[in-house]
């Protein structure tokens, strides 16, 4: 049985409405309800955490507030028959780290419904390597096979790729076959996504077309886009006919503007990916490929390690626009 006392990061607001984040020791009984209790191993940062972190109230309406949306470790105590003490478990989406206390602390109580068992061929760490990104890129991949769009099909872009889910599109599709071109504003990352699987980096500008033209030359048999905006709009332009381009983010815009040309003249397809509310029967499908034949070589390249006393920084870091890949927190 755990112990009553527990650290966490825990963000507050002050009286002139700014917001602090600390390690604090926390209760269980703080923890809100749930069949569930977890000791938590591992966690992930994602964009949405950083957010959080920084009272973004489009994310989290209450504080104090322990930000997380990804979670992995061992079932500590549960009310669920499926689900026994010792079982290695994983948690994405949904509310947690949202206005649920979530992964940046050493516990976390959630509805059963939530909890993923651990598949076999992942260890707790590598479903963290992957979290929220990762499963966002694997049903960015899912969407590209159910649109029936092959390797042999030609080029997939790839925008915001050195990114945690751009990082991981170019290392699913890449060891898929796939001929993955990313694009990306930082120039001294192209070694880093070569050696991911990328067949060719291109900047961000040639991702975002100012011209206004309804349609741009094709190139594109599909896209994996992760920022949104312009990027988005241009990649949807310069698609192929019939091809399918994903869609996840919105960090250059939550805008999109274009005109339907691209869907009426050459058949091209937007999927939007939204991870968070997956159904249980689709989770577990992916969670399972990821864990075997989607699972790729390079998948250790792709993070760090830091603990939570570390998170601070680099919560600073991933709202600059600075982070690569994956930024892993171990929670012991």
């Amino acid at each position: 049985m755990p112990g009553e006392h527990f650290q966490a990061l825990v963000v507050t607001e002050t009286a002139d409405h700014q917001f602090r984040r600390n390690v604090t020791e926390r209760s269980v009984s703080d923890l809100p309800e749930g069949e569930v209790l977890i000791r938590v191993r591992y966690s992930s940062l994602n964009y949405k955490d950083a957010l959080s972190a920084t009272g973004n109230r489009g994310v989290t309406k209450r504080y104090p507030h322990t930000p997380g949306i990804d979670a992995a470790g061992e079932v500590a105590r549960s009310r669920h028959s499926g689900l026994t003490p010792g079982d290695p478990v994983i948690v994405t989406g949904y509310d947690l780290g949202m206005n649920t206390a979530g992964g940046f602390a050493e516990y976390i109580r959630v509805p059963a419904a939530w909890v993923v068992p651990l598949p076999d061929g992942l260890t707790l760490r590598e479903s963290m390597i992957y979290g929220t990104a990762g499963f966002t890129a694997g049903l960015a991949l899912f969407s590209l096979q159910e649109h029936g769009l092959p390797p042999a099909e030609g080029e997939i872009l790839v925008t915001g790729a050195t990114g945690g889910v751009g990082s991981l599109a170019v290392a699913l599709l890449a060891d898929q076959g796939y001929r993955v071109i990313a694009a990306t504003g930082k120039k001294t990352q192209h070694e880093y996504l070569q050696s991911l699987g990328a067949a060719g980096v291109i900047s961000r500008q040639e991702v975002t077309d100012t011209s206004g033209r309804p349609l741009l030359s094709s190139r594109w048999a599909g896209a994996v886009d992760t920022v949104g905006g312009l990027p988005l709009a241009t990649a949807i332009r310069s698609t192929r006919p019939y091809g399918c381009v994903t869609t996840c983010g919105n960090a250059a815009s939550a805008e999109l503007s274009l005109t339907v040309y691209p869907f009426i003249l050459r058949g091209v397809t937007l999927c939007g990916i939204a991870s968070a509310e997956t159904p249980m029967s689709r989770r577990l499908e992916i969670w399972d490929r990821l864990a075997g034949d989607w699972k790729p070589g390079s998948l250790g390249m792709l993070s760090r390690e830091v603990s939570l006393e570390e998170l601070d920084t680099e919560i600073d870091t991933i709202l600059q626009g600075h982070q690569v890949g994956r930024v892993v927190v171990n929670l012991g």
